[in-house]
């Protein structure tokens, strides 16, 4: 099941030419072009998924279970740190999440399935755009879902994988239920009324209110939570005013909050919103509350997670992750689509180890074989039928877990 030398290298240059190119969310044009040329011999390949988006068709000798391979193409907006010779050539741009690597590894199952193409069934392999969701804007998994190719669509599988720095090289985890968090995010305008700061009676500060609101809020979900609840809150941005001698008439802060229960998700937005409203009425001062980009948990399927320890262990490490991270994923929504199954993938060896999202991100290499033979076999395993409902045996009791706190505080 190994990669010949010229395989390997050839995955090897396919990354490191995405590396060097790298292209934010819905603008994956030269990404899309540098795919749709090298899977164009494999398949049918459908172009404008999403925008920018590419969906490569493959077909079994007779019908089948099917099988949606999912990579997303976008970078994240960092400027690229490092002194590699494959480093971003697009300045504040830089595949600092391992999509490039996301991209190369679903290339290489293709490229496999092409060459030995399975025997039944039919696999689908989706690059999709702007996994990367500022505040307030729009998925690309949510896009893809509307295009003809998958509305309406059901798959046996749909699988995935994200590069993991917590997990050395040639280990792959799998975690048992939930893969990643929900996350909520939210956006707090506190409105108040200008004044000269010489005679700040007359006015109402929005920045004095909001700079309440958060500490408030920071001191309310800690309190709100019970110590079984994981719980990530966040306030990432914070702005407001229009001059050092004027009280502020305008403040407004973002941020997120990231749950894996949804009775402690529900319950927490309403103690957010709440305090925010609260507080911003005790000094006189107006808020809009907004939530945006609400994204599901990723959910693991039982069966797909059984699989996985069946069929991986002669391919790979398979490390048993006992506690989710609360990273989130837009690959939450193509759960729509079929029982799901997102693994981490090893990439820190010789290279690799910096947290997702920072501009020191890169991966030891090695790791994209590992990618290709894991997704490979599992794939082809339920091509060849052999998933079905796990037994108790079937999955390991969990070891430990892995230390997530530096990739959960960068991740998307």
């Amino acid at each position: 099941m190994e990669l010949g030398h010229d395989g390997v290298e050839e995955l090897v240059r396919l990354r490191r030419q995405l590396h060097r190119h790298p292209e934010l969310r819905f603008t994956e044009h030269q990404t899309a072009v540098t795919l749709a040329e090298k899977l164009q011999p494999f398949g049918r390949v459908h172009t404008g998924i999403a925008g920018t988006g590419l969906l490569l068709e493959l077909e079994g000798a007779l019908p089948g279970p099917t099988v949606l391979l999912r990579a997303d193409m976008d970078a994240y907006p960092v400027q690229d740190a490092k002194t590699e010779p494959y480093a971003s050539t697009n300045p504040g741009v830089c595949h600092a999440c391992g999509h490039d690597v996301h991209m190369t590894v679903a290339y290489g199952v293709a490229a496999r399935l092409a060459a030995a193409p399975p025997a039944r069934g039919s696999v689908a392999v989706l690059f999709q755009p702007a996994e990367e969701i500022p505040f307030g804007e729009a998925s690309g998994a949510a896009a893809a879902l509307l295009h003809e190719t998958l509305r309406g669509r059901r798959f046996d599988a749909v699988l995935g994988l994200h590069c993991w720095p917590d997990l050395q090289v040639g280990t792959l985890g799998v975690d048992r239920h939930t893969a990643m968090a929900a996350k909520d995010a939210f956006r707090i305008e506190v409105l108040g009324r200008a004044a000269h700061a010489a005679t700040p009676a007359l006015g109402r500060d929005a920045i004095l209110g909001l700079s309440g609101i958060v500490n408030l809020l920071h001191a309310a979900v800690a309190r709100s939570r019970n110590a079984d609840e994981l719980v990530a809150f966040n306030i990432g941005t914070i702005s407001g005013g229009a001059s050092q001698s004027q009280v502020a008439a305008y403040a407004e802060a973002t941020g997120t909050l990231r749950t894996l229960d949804e009775g402690t998700r529900e319950r927490l937005k309403v103690v957010i919103e709440r305090v925010a409203r609260q507080q911003a009425a005790a000094l006189d001062l107006g808020v809009r509350f907004t939530w945006a980009n609400e994204m599901p948990p990723v959910r693991n399927a039982a069966e797909l997670v059984a699989l996985a320890h069946t069929e991986l262990p002669d391919l790979v490490e398979v490390v048993d992750l006992a506690v989710p991270p609360l990273t989130t994923d837009d690959f939450a929504l193509l759960g729509a689509l079929g029982p799901s199954l997102y693994v981490k993938l090893g990439v820190t060896g010789e290279r690799g180890g910096a947290p997702l999202h920072s501009g020191s991100f890169d991966v030891d290499e090695r790791c994209l074989e590992y990618g290709v033979n894991a997704l490979e076999r599992l794939t082809r395993a339920v091509l060849d039928g052999r998933l079905t409902a796990p037994t108790i045996a079937s999955v390991p009791t969990p070891a430990a877990a892995g230390d997530d706190t530096d990739t959960a505080a960068v991740a998307a």
